[in-house]
């Protein structure tokens, strides 16, 4: 089975250089325990990839008028078996309208800004793997994780 998923990762310019903003999950079964994209989520039936980032981006954090960006798609198994693939598609917003907030307190223990270049230690793995090659300015278009 192939699963979508979008990230919405908003980035501003903090005094270290440039911040993203990172929530701590928590309850979802998934990660918990890790700092992850403030906003990210599987695509609904019928939406596309960008339409799920805004979308995850008010039901997670309560703002409107984002501006995105495409950043990356990353191909990457969920686990050993052949079948559990994910293909995740990456954007960044540097212009929205509103303060991000908690909206979803039983999933998300908290939000903060952390320099890009000095990430917590507890990152999901291919995020971690992004947001490196975000910090680099080495992202492409594409990328493979788990694949021979």
């Amino acid at each position: 089975m192939v699963v979508p998923a979008a990230y919405l990762y908003l980035l501003r310019e903090g005094t270290a250089g440039t911040e993203v903003l990172l929530q701590l999950r928590q309850n979802t079964g998934f990660m918990d325990g890790h700092w992850a994209a403030a906003a990210a989520g599987h695509v609904d039936e019928g939406e596309s990839f960008e339409s799920a980032a805004w979308r995850e981006a008010r039901e997670e954090l309560g703002l409107t008028e984002i501006q995105v960006e495409f950043a990356t798609t990353l191909q990457r198994r969920h686990s050993a078996a052949p079948i559990d693939q994910r293909i995740d598609v990456y954007f960044t917003a540097r212009s929205w309208a509103g303060e991000p907030r908690i909206m979803e307190p039983h999933k998300c223990a908290e939000l903060r800004w952390w320099p890009i270049s000095a990430l917590p230690e507890a990152v999901p793995e291919h995020e971690r793997w992004v947001l490196d090659r975000l910090a680099q300015g080495r992202l492409t278009s594409f990328a493979s994780l788990g694949f021979d």
